[in-house]
Formats: C-alpha cells, structure tokens, sequence
C-alpha cells in the first residue's frame, strides 16, 4: 500500500522513508486539494523542521491549486497552534491529530486558514484511545509495558468539515464532526 499515491507519510520523516509527504488530488467536487503530513517535534521522535518544510511544500503545491490541508500530528497543542498562524494566508487548514481526544478550539484566523488543534479519533468508542482497556489499566497500575490492542465495539468518528473558496483557498467555514455508532 505504500506504493499507492493516495496514502501520504510525514514529509519530515529522514530521507529514504517509503512513501511522499504530500499531494495533490481531486475532491468530489472536481476541485484540487493539496494535502501535507507533518509531523511535530514537541515531545516527538526526531524529525526534521516541519515549520521550514511546510513553508517549502505550499509553494510547490500553490503551482497547482490554491487550496491545501496540513494535518499536522504533533504531542503539543501550542505547536498545532503555532503551525497555523505559520501558515495563515498560504494554507486552507491545519487540523492537528495525535492526542485522540477532539478540541473545541475550531477557528478560521484572520489570513483564511481555518485551524482545529485536534480533530480526535476515529475508532471503538469503548477503549482506552482505541485499544482494549484491560492492556492500558495493567500498564497504568502496574508500570508495566503491555502490547496494545484495538479494542472492538460501537465506534466514534471525529473530524471536521471544512468549506474552502477553491478560487482563493481561503477556509470559509470548519465545523467540527463527531458520529457515534
């Protein structure tokens, strides 16, 4: 599946890492989206300036379209924030993944960027972030490393729905999504 141009890895991963960090593609709409992957450096493992790479890959996606996605996987929620004002008025949005847990901090700054720090999880609703929750107590309780599971269940979609002008790339609106099985 690596090889499909539709599955994006960090752009920031160390040169030679299998896959691409960004592309290009066509909405249902018929309208192109330019969509990145970075990842945070705050309480992450190493990775490479993502501030500095996302300011490179907008200018090679702004050849193509004017709209374009950061989902920024990063620990720190001021970093996700950070990264927004970063790229106002260059980048449609910045959702931030990570943390598992949905924020209520939806907003569209001043350049047109519309920012979520993070969208939350998409798995089994009854778990411990996705994972069964006998693993996480025994390693919480007991300080010891167990191998996680997916848990299984009623599921939980979390997200959001953006509204970007595809003339401009301006966001015009983002509205948070949480579906429950």
């Amino acid at each position: 599946f690596l090889d499909d141009p539709r599955v994006l890895r960090p752009a920031n991963y160390p040169p030679g890492a299998p896959g691409r960090g960004f592309g290009v593609f066509r909405t249902r709409s018929g309208a192109l989206l330019g969509v990145a992957n970075l990842l945070g450096r705050v309480g992450m493992d190493p990775a490479d300036d993502p501030f500095r790479l996302a300011s490179e890959i907008l200018l090679q996606i702004k050849t193509q379209t004017p709209c374009a996605l950061i989902d920024f996987h990063a620990e720190a929620t001021s970093e996700k924030v950070a990264m927004g004002w970063h790229v106002d008025g260059r980048c449609s949005a910045v959702l931030g993944t990570h943390t598992h847990v949905p924020t209520a901090d939806e907003r569209i700054l001043p350049g047109g960027c519309a920012c979520l720090t993070d969208t939350g999880m998409c798995g089994p609703l009854d778990s411990v972030i996705g994972m069964k929750v006998e693993a996480a107590l025994l390693r919480f309780t007991s300080g010891i490393s167990q191998r996680y599971e997916v848990a299984e269940g009623r599921a939980k979609l979390h997200g959001a729905l953006l509204e970007i002008d595809d003339k401009t790339g301006r966001a015009q609106k983002i509205v948070r999504i949480a579906r429950e099985e």
